[in-house]
């Protein structure tokens, strides 16, 4: 029996399970394919079996790519990170991260919630992952909450200094933070929305996780990137195409498939990313039971259109 659901409140159908991508790209031509990375492309140390020739296939078919990330870094460096793994960066037409969104919006200013932010924030970044820097954006950072206008969450291993370095700083620990923002109610911008991450095979904590409890203390949030639908239509702009001709693909129900239904665009689930282990699979391109998969979307309220075990072709 193949498990029932929904792209909006209005349209019921299908979802439809492919082992590879070459049936979606022949039977249904999308002009705009929306791609996440982690999970998807790579496991962050190296790309996934097949994911290189599958992109040159679609390119091959014409189709306009457009990485949509909620990376907490730059655009410029995730297409980077990209061709340091042997993908072939031309094959994009560019990438669009929560990063680089938060960065924009931090930097322009135009937009009413972030023109009454403040300058002074505390700033949690990365520290073995490198950190983010906050160069051109004229904001202050600070130690002490008490001189904290807001939260700048990049990152979930380190406390940034006014000095631009960094303090190693254990989750726990950030979270303890977290309690005295709270306590004085000042808003977070969360530069990375996942809650985990695939990285090398486990999963790592995300951003997502810190604005969480942060919610759970009564903080005040603005999510940037996946599954708020402002990163679909940047990137439909990017690829001139209206919601009908683009699909995205990602290995996340709660960011990549929700953003989807958001958004109104057709979605392709990989069940062997971050929600692996939950529909029970251990071995790359295992095809996870159906059940498993209906199950795990309504728990999640996110229905992808396919569902594929990996982004092979």
């Amino acid at each position: 029996m193949v498990p029932r659901c929904s792209i909006s409140s209005n349209e019921v159908q299908l979802f439809k399970s492919f082992t590879g991508i070459q049936r979606i790209a022949e039977t249904r031509a999308f002009k705009a394919w929306f791609l996440d990375q982690f999970g998807v492309l790579h496991d962050g140390k190296q790309p996934y079996p097949g994911a290189i020739s599958t992109l040159e296939n679609l390119a091959n078919l014409g189709a306009k790519m457009v990485i949509i990330s909620n990376s907490s870094r730059r655009a410029s460096t995730t297409i980077d990170k990209l061709k340091s793994l042997g993908f072939d960066s031309s094959l994009f037409l560019g990438a669009i991260t929560s990063g680089e969104l938060t960065h924009q919006y931090l930097q322009r200013r135009d937009n009413a919630w972030f023109a009454a932010l403040g300058k002074s924030c505390i700033h949690m970044t990365w520290s073995d992952r490198g950190a983010i820097s906050l160069e051109g954006l004229g904001l202050k950072v600070v130690e002490n909450v008490e001189d904290a206008d807001f939260v700048l969450a990049h990152g979930t291993e380190a406390l940034g200094l006014p000095s631009g370095s960094t303090i190693p700083m254990k989750l726990e620990d950030l979270e303890k933070i977290l309690e005295r923002c709270a306590a004085k109610k000042i808003p977070m911008v969360v530069a990375n929305p996942d809650y985990v991450t695939v990285e090398a095979r486990a999963l790592r904590v995300m951003p997502g996780t810190l604005a969480a409890k942060y919610e759970k203390l009564g903080g005040e949030v603005k999510w940037m990137g996946k599954p708020d639908k402002v990163i679909y239509k940047e990137a439909m702009t990017m690829a001139g195409v209206d919601a009908s001709d683009c699909i995205a693909v990602g290995d996340s129900l709660h960011h990549d498939i929700k953003g989807a239904n958001i958004a109104g665009i057709h979605s392709a689930f990989i069940t062997g990313g971050i929600h692996a282990t939950e529909l029970g699979l251990s071995n790359f391109g295992e095809v996870a039971d159906s059940s498993f998969v209906q199950a795990l979307a309504s728990k999640y309220g996110a229905y992808p259109t396919y569902v594929l075990p990996a982004f092979t072709w």
